[in-house]
């Protein structure tokens, strides 16, 4: 146990860590990516939505 604690802290010494600048634009292009694919998705349910209550004049 003593011998796998020790190289799971040598492995953890070598990880290169981001700095927090560069978590902080991957984290604002992730939120910026939802952001963007929650409105296509919103906009195509409403197109959808729309052609079904056109097309069997059901829904509200």
């Amino acid at each position: 146990m003593g011998t796998y604690l020790k190289d799971v802290r040598n492995e953890a010494k070598r990880v290169t860590w981001p700095t927090r600048r560069n978590t902080l634009i991957t984290t604002g292009a992730v939120l910026a990516m939802v952001t963007v694919t929650c409105i296509f998705f919103f906009i195509v349910d409403q197109v959808i939505g729309l052609g079904v209550r056109e097309l069997f004049g059901v829904g509200g």
